[in-house]
């Protein structure tokens, strides 16, 4: 029973190991490759069953198949082309093209970017920049030439370089070959990078009209914050049917996002530096992919980002082109911009409104004064002293409108007294608003002009985080005004505040502090909310401490001078400009004054609704 058990295993191995060698033979012909790879597996898992069994059940003849059908194939060659074979055999070389801004190393394994190292920038550490460094990139093309091929796994051969440009090559037979075209001008940040195809007509199956490129690099860690540079680090990208850049996987620990409309471009964006390729017929359809490494990564890696892109091939022409490019360097927003691609929307400086506010005022603003002051700390001041200049007419404007309020407070507790009933509230209100206007006071003349102060306060905390120009400038204790500043590591980490104190952080805490201290002090008990007086005073300056102690130093030092100068306006207005007593003469005198005050479309419709409520009023007693 056990012979005829034995017999039956042995019999269905032999018809698998037949069948598995049919199936091979007849697909030689297309991805041969793989196809290998599949049948050396499975013959090996047939060997393996074989040595399972006893081996007196084994006939001598069917272990002699399947070892011989291992040998063939470990024999076979992977291409159809001898010259594909022998690329795939050659030896990995490296060239080097350089200017005075980038050094590219590059591989003759798939002619791809190996190393590029960015000058006259350095990493937080001091080191070397390497954007791309060695063994953490892969570049590759794939295409279907009557078997897929994919060009990492093949070594190009030079067949001219100069001073700026290198050519390798790889032949698929005496006259058909693909040349990678690298060319590096001086004095720039982007290589021009092509594909030419010559006499690949009869080569290139007639089914395919694309080829892919697949482009997965690690992105390095260069600043000294992990969660403030992966705050400000995603994969970008443009459509080429508008101006429009969006971002994926920012905040996000990974994110996959698909395409199926043609890409102008797209960009493995650091918070200082970038990688933006971009092919001149743009990218027909693909995917976009971006995964951060944890903190502790040993290898100080920041992000995996890759993309599978397709490419659009006039796979029936003996001889074209496809033209791409490639941006490797800093996010500085002049240079960005001079490529007239809409690079410099990479830079998260916000929206339309807060963006159009940086783009337009901020940085022009700070690049004229970086021309002659070449300390940041000092230029942050005189920016600072600039905003509160031009929004000085705001700042009057809510200060005199708090002090007339503050000086009304005592009329105003008549009327409180007068109408205690709530269904009095509407005539309350009403009195209420004729006193404001006989006092020529406007009610939201207080909060207005600091609501109209937001979108430069908000394009300032977007601006400083994302200022190339700060990168490792110094100021006073601080080293880098584009990272936190530390005083004291604690040694431990405290949830949302971080394992060290900030200074600048801590002061423009204090600085918040004292100026809400000045503007509760300026208004009368009665008009204090507890729970309000204690958020203004004490939750809102704790709550921006643990906020901007892992931020940007610029953006802490920027708010605590900002603060500074607003007590000091404050106090001088108060000291100099503001005189409640004859405030409080004028008022009386507007009150006192026979001439109706003109009414305000609000009033006429609180007046309009009370004789409403009134009417109302008298209908349901009559009832």
């Amino acid at each position: 029973m056990s012979s005829e058990k034995g017999n039956s295993i042995i019999g269905f191995a032999l018809i698998g190991v037949i069948l598995l060698l049919f199936t091979w033979y007849n697909n030689k012909q297309f991805e041969k490759q793989r196809k290998e790879q599949f049948s050396r597996d499975s013959l090996a898992a047939a060997q393996a069953m074989l040595e399972e069994q006893p081996a007196d059940s084994i006939p001598e003849a069917l272990k002699d198949s399947v070892i011989n059908a291992l040998d063939t194939i470990d024999e076979a060659p992977l291409y159809q082309s001898d010259y594909l074979n022998a690329a795939n055999a050659a030896e990995e070389k490296f060239f080097t093209l350089e200017n005075n801004w980038i050094k590219s190393v590059i591989s003759s394994k798939g002619a791809q970017l190996s190393d590029v190292l960015i000058k006259d920038y350095y990493t937080y550490d001091s080191t070397d920049l390497h954007i791309i460094r060695p063994g953490k990139s892969l570049f590759d093309i794939e295409m279907n030439a009557n078997q897929w091929i994919n060009t990492s796994d093949l070594n190009f051969r030079k067949v001219e370089s100069t001073d700026n440009s290198l050519t390798l090559r790889l032949n698929f037979n005496d006259s058909s070959y693909v040349d990678a075209i690298y060319f590096l001008p001086d004095d720039t940040y982007m290589v021009n990078y092509s594909l030419r195809f010559v006499g690949m007509s009869d080569v290139l199956d007639p089914r395919t009209n694309q080829m892919t490129l697949k482009w997965v690099v690690d992105m390095p860690r260069l600043e000294k914050g992990y969660q403030n540079e992966r705050n400000y680090s995603a994969v970008a990208y443009k459509y080429a049917s508008n101006n429009d850049v969006k971002t994926i996987g920012q905040r996000k620990e990974s994110v996959k996002e698909t395409f199926s409309s043609t890409l102008r471009w797209f960009g493995f964006q650091q918070q200082f530096f970038s990688i933006i390729m971009m092919a001149q017929n743009g990218f027909s359809a693909g995917t976009l992919v971006n995964k951060f490494y944890p903190e502790g990564n040993a290898e100080r890696d920041l992000m995996q980002s890759g993309a599978e892109m397709s490419l659009e091939i006039d796979n029936r022409s003996d001889d074209f082109t496809v033209p791409m490019s490639i941006y490797m360097g800093p996010n500085h927003y002049p240079t960005l911009k001079s490529y007239g691609e809409s690079f410099e929307k990479i830079i998260p400086l916000g929206g339309k409104v807060i963006g159009t506010i940086s783009r337009y005022i901020i940085i022009p603003v700070f690049n004229w004064l970086n021309k002659s002051i070449a300390n940041y700390g000092l230029i942050i001041l005189i920016l600072t002293l600039m905003i509160k200049l031009v929004i000085s007419p705001l700042t009057w404007k809510s200060y005199t409108s708090s002090a007339k309020m503050k000086v009304l407070q005592p009329e105003i507790q008549k009327i409180n007294e007068k109408y205690p009933k709530q269904e009095d509230a509407m005539k309350k209100q009403q009195a209420t608003m004729d006193l404001y206007k006989k006092a020529g006071v406007n009610m939201f003349g207080g909060c207005l002009p600091i609501l109209l102060q937001f979108p430069i306060l908000w394009a300032m905390f977007r601006f400083f985080p994302a200022s190339i120009e700060l990168r490792q400038q110094g100021f006073l204790w601080c080293h880098d005004l584009s990272a936190y500043d530390s005083i004291l590591d604690l040694g431990f980490k405290i949830p949302l505040y971080g394992n060290h104190i900030s200074l600048f952080a801590l002061l423009m805490g204090i600085t918040m502090w004292g100026y809400s201290k000045m503007t509760l002090g300026q208004q009368p008990d009665n008009a204090q909310m507890p729970g309000m007086k204690f958020m203004q005073l004490w939750f809102m300056p704790i709550m921006m401490v643990f906020i901007c102690n892992n931020l940007s130093a610029g953006l802490s030092y920027y708010y605590m001078l900002s603060n500074i100068v607003t007590i000091g306006q404050n106090w001088a207005i108060r000291k100099w400009f503001i005189d409640e007593d004859k405030i409080y003469e004028q008022i009386k005198q507007k009150a006192n004054s026979k001439e109706p005050p003109k009414k305000s479309a609000f009033q006429q419709r609180l007046e309009a609704a009370y004789k409403a409520q009134q009417e109302q009023a008298k209908n349901q007693k009559k009832r």
